[in-house]
């Protein structure tokens, strides 16, 4: 009987070295927003996304592409860019047929880290996409990393959650020996009938909220709003 592949939850992007990436399908996650954003655009017709770094880099592919540029640093769009990392702003009637080229605190760095690291395969994850997500690693029998993209670093709830979601649908087809896994699926299973009451009490959504963006969290954790695969290939997200 052939062994299952395995599952591992990466709680930030600190922790990446000590997971082995060349094998696996990596799942990029940032719900608030950056993933969530990615999700909505590609839902909404974007032709790609093309994920960068770095404000430079978005900048210059921006006019080499003729794309949108877009990115936030701590909640506030980023000088010399166009717009923001809210899933609002892209609905179909703006972003169908064009190019978004984004840059954000935290998800866009660690899909460049898991790159850098050697992944076999990057997807993106965020609860707008939730089956999408978990229809496809189910059928992929290969490795899973999950990784959440955290804060600056630093353990988040949200992404945390997201993981666990996941396993709670997928466990029965992998292996899974790892205690973060296990704290995920714990945490999702005791708080997946009321996930508002939980974000609410969470550092990035009084940091968010303050801003006034109550309605993109919100958004970001409700499930199959925007149900596509964002699929990473040479350089760019497109639908897969």
């Amino acid at each position: 009987m052939q062994a299952k592949p395995t599952l591992h939850t990466v709680l930030s992007p600190q922790l990446l070295h000590l997971y082995n990436l060349n094998d696996a399908v990596v799942v990029i996650i940032d719900v608030f927003r950056a993933t969530s954003t990615i999700a909505t655009a590609l839902y909404n017709g974007a032709e790609k996304v093309i994920p960068v770094d770095s404000v430079e880099k978005c900048i210059q592919l921006g006019q080499q592409t003729g794309g949108i540029t877009a990115g936030e640093r701590d909640g506030k769009v980023i000088p010399g860019l166009a717009y923001g990392n809210s899933p609002a702003e892209y609905p179909r009637s703006f972003i169908e047929g064009k190019t978004l080229v984004l840059t954000t605190t935290n998800g866009t760095r660690l899909l460049h880290m898991a790159l850098n690291s050697g992944a076999a395969e990057i997807v993106t994850g965020s609860f707008p996409n939730l089956s999408a997500v978990c229809d496809y690693l189910a059928g992929q029998k290969r490795n899973v990393i999950l990784g959440c993209s955290a804060w600056k670093d630093r353990f988040n709830l949200e992404d945390t959650l997201f993981a666990g979601a996941v396993i709670s649908r997928i466990a029965d087809a992998f292996t899974i020996h790892c205690d973060s896994s296990l704290m995920a699926s714990d945490l999702y299973r005791l708080h997946r009938s009321d996930m508002q009451s939980l974000i609410r009490k969470t550092t990035h959504w009084h940091r968010l909220a303050s801003y006034g963006l109550e309605k993109d969290l919100e958004y970001c954790v409700t499930p199959d709003l925007a149900n596509i695969l964002p699929l990473y290939r040479n350089g760019d997200l497109i639908k897969g």
